[in-house]
């Protein structure tokens, strides 16, 4: 069967579980509604010239919220390129849902298949997309970051492989830089769960599939670096300034009741419930995959192969056993697991590399049973999973339900700045108001990161902005900015967290802005030099090339 065959054949398979997204409407997942309000905040902000958009000013009441600072924001840029050509929030939100798993789907193929055949790249693309953890994470969860982040391991793995050989087009190494980049921007947590799985695979292919294994360990290592240095926008802020929400007091401990019985990984009822209530099973083809591994690893006597495919179940073991309350001693000990919050995420690990096992698996039967195995294989993950291609229910919300003053967080408070309230929980009366003294306001230009309007006072006032201070705004009284310390103050206990400043009497203009920090300069001045240095060496291997 030619290549464009296959991908006509896969491309129509993976349409099958999105059919439900016709539906008129959001499907009702617990993150759905949410994540197309950030969507609307974060596309108003691209609107008015933030490029990077860091402040959602319509969340929490009106009062504005710094989600965006630390919301992985490539399914945004996503959804707000859809929107810019036409469609609702709402369809934006549902074209990213289903073009990520389309993509993941012909992504994992096109690793496969280059790495070990088109057949079985057609096992491992089966595999992937019709694991029951990726219908959570489309029609219960909702969780639109996590479901385009598997669009990317298998073309960093790709990437990577084209390095070891001498291919045309675009070079390895910008693949896995991009995909990598992709990858941190689509889910953080994921991005740094991957990393032991990126690892093992470069290990291996440095052992057992390059000559020239120095030149390789230092351009593969480089490659994955520059990911890091594209994203750098995103993450450095996220990680620097999350010191200055409530982060860590109100996720501390979360995953002490979120432990998974070791039944449920085998099997689990499907549902619509919280995250201890939803399935966390496997997939049985999954599992036959691990199971076919296991003995192909056992028998093999290729030696790349056995520490390969050993790698590989010992990953997928250990996330497993990660999952169970056997290892909650571990999550006490080490930390930085905690950061993931939730046990069951590390699913991911088995649903990326189970596609693997079976790929390779594959390899090994004889193949006067290969088409016997994919149409058995295509059978039961259809049968096992078709339940699932649904969502609970839908609502219908018109548009300004999303993009207008949204009456939450969108979070459960932990990107809160640490010095406000968890929630507001109700709208302000006005955008502006004095507190102190005798003044009069007159609104004026109001966008997400710039406010402006006019005090006049009859005497010195005291004037509060209804919005969040976070590190980056700043209060300008006729041109001269407030010191931060003395003259603007935001940690008043009757104003918690919102911003209060003083005027002189007489005619003042106001002005408060929302600008990047230090720190944010520098991240953005890195993604901008990682981007230059793709460009320029992309074009200098073109060139080379021509010569």
């Amino acid at each position: 069967m030619k290549r464009i065959h296959v991908l006509l054949f896969l491309l129509f398979l993976s349409f099958l579980p999105l059919l439900d997204l016709f539906h008129p409407g959001l499907p009702v997942g617990h993150d759905t509604p949410d994540h197309v309000a950030r969507i609307a905040n974060f596309y108003q902000s691209i609107s008015e010239g933030n490029i990077i958009p860091r402040w959602a000013g319509n969340l929490n009441w009106g009062y504005g919220h710094p989600i965006l600072m630390f919301l992985y924001p490539l399914p945004s840029y996503a959804a707000s390129f859809f929107h810019a050509i036409g469609f609702s929030f709402v369809d934006s939100t549902k074209l990213v849902f289903a073009v990520s798993y389309i993509a993941s789907t012909l992504a994992m193929y096109l690793f496969a298949s280059t790495a070990w055949g088109a057949t079985s790249g057609v096992i491992a693309a089966v595999l992937y997309g019709f694991a029951p953890y990726r219908f959570v994470d489309l029609y219960v969860r909702g969780a639109i970051g996590e479901h385009m982040a598997f669009v990317f391991p298998p073309l960093i793995f790709y990437g990577m492989l084209r390095m070891t050989k001498n291919h045309r087009g675009i070079a390895g190494g910008v693949i896995t830089a991009l995909s990598m980049a992709g990858l941190i921007l689509s889910h953080n947590a994921v991005a740094l769960m991957m990393l032991p799985l990126v690892f093992l695979y470069g290990v291996y292919l440095v052992v057992f599939e390059v000559k020239d294994r120095i030149r390789f360990l230092v351009l593969g290592s480089w490659y994955l670096v520059l990911g890091f240095i594209l994203s750098a926008f995103f993450w450095m802020p996220a990680f620097f300034e999350g010191k200055y929400t409530l982060r860590d007091i109100v996720t501390k401990g979360d995953f002490i009741t979120r432990f998974v019985p070791w039944q449920w990984l085998f099997v689990s009822p499907w549902n619509y419930g919280g995250g201890n209530e939803f399935t966390k099973e496997l997939g049985v083809v999954h599992w036959v995959s691990i199971l076919g591994g296991i003995v192909v690893c056992i028998r093999a006597k290729a030696r790349a192969l056995r520490w390969l495919m050993g790698g590989c179940i010992a990953l997928v073991s250990i996330s497993l056993l990660l999952m169970t309350v056997e290892s909650k001693f571990v999550w006490e000990y080490v930390t930085i697991l905690q950061k993931f919050q939730f046990p069951w995420r590390f699913l991911t690990i088995p649903v990326i590399v189970s596609p693997i096992l079976g790929a390779i698996t594959f390899t090994h039967v004889p193949k006067r049973f290969h088409l016997l195995i994919v149409f058995c294989l295509l059978s039961i993950a259809a049968i096992t999973t078709a339940s699932m291609w649904r969502a609970k229910e839908y609502i219908v919300k018109p548009e300004e339900y999303y993009s207008g003053i949204y009456e939450s967080t969108t979070d459960t408070g932990e990107s809160s700045p640490i010095w406000s309230v968890r929630f507001m929980e109700r709208r302000p009366n006005a955008m502006y108001d004095v507190i102190e003294g005798e003044a009069t306001i007159a609104p004026g230009l109001r966008k997400t990161t710039s406010h402006e309007f006019v005090v006049s006072a009859k005497s010195d006032a005291r004037v509060v902005d209804n919005t969040l201070y976070f590190p980056g705004w700043t209060v300008a009284v006729d041109d001269r900015q407030l010191d931060l310390v003395q003259e603007l103050i935001y940690q008043d206990p009757n104003y918690r967290g919102l911003m209060t400043f003083r005027v002189p009497p007489g005619t003042s203009r106001v002005v408060v802005s929302f600008r990047e920090t230090k720190l944010r300069n520098v991240a953005n001045i890195l993604s901008i030099s990682g981007l230059v240095a793709i460009v320029l060496y992309e074009a200098f291997r073109r060139y080379r090339h021509l010569q």
